[in-house]
């Protein structure tokens, strides 16, 4: 039975293997977004007016800027009813800063009623291949699946169909996956990036 061999760290959560001689690979979740929806509008001048730290000039952007130092996160928040969770180091992470917001709405008198509808709506996450990556190799292999403009950006854009998510592919084998909406499809799409590379040969190990 084949398997991962991804280190096991306290950011992730994967399989790992010795039987295959490779370094062991980790893979680092780097930023979770997560949005959630209130069925109700927001009075963004009552938040602005009870939380004299937050940050809103509707001339520049439509949403409030809400920062918490724990967890480490900024919420935006519009009058529409919804707010978009960026920072987060993983999932239950992110999740608790939009309650602790929630929570710090309510208790500041905001009229908010009811939890509210939380969904992840992108996970990045950044690993290491522990090899050399030959860019223009794998652009003639997958050149229809990939953007290579190495003129204009270092990296190798590659659109993986299953899990769906993007690629950049760097040629020091470090590579960033962005674009999955939960945490096991970016060890599933690491994991394929990495066979697919080998079965390719374009990648060599260091």
């Amino acid at each position: 039975m084949r398997r991962s061999g991804i280190k096991h760290n306290t950011k992730a959560r994967s399989a790992t293997s010795n039987m295959s001689g490779r370094k062991p690979l980790t893979i680092q979740i780097q930023n979770v977004v997560i949005s959630a929806t209130f069925n109700q509008p927001l009075d963004i001048y009552a938040i602005v007016k009870a939380f004299p730290h937050v940050e809103y000039r509707p001339e520049v952007f439509p949403g409030l800027v809400f920062r918490l130092k724990k967890p480490k996160t900024t919420m935006l928040i519009f009058k529409t009813g919804k707010m978009v969770c960026t920072g987060g180091k993983g999932e239950d992470e992110a999740r608790k800063a939009i309650l602790t917001v929630f929570r710090k709405l309510k208790k500041g008198g905001i009229n908010v009623t009811g939890k509210p509808e939380i969904r992840i709506t992108n996970i990045v996450a950044s690993a290491t291949l522990n090899g050399f990556i030959d860019l223009d190799r794998l652009y003639s292999e997958m050149g229809g699946r990939i953007i290579f403009e190495p003129e204009q950006f270092p990296a190798a854009i590659y659109r993986m169909e299953s899990p769906s998510v993007v690629f950049l592919i760097f040629s020091n084998g470090k590579i960033v996956c962005v674009g999955a909406k939960k945490g096991e499809d970016i060890y599933k799409a690491v994991e394929n990036l990495r066979r697919r590379l080998e079965e390719s040969e374009v990648l060599t190990r260091s």
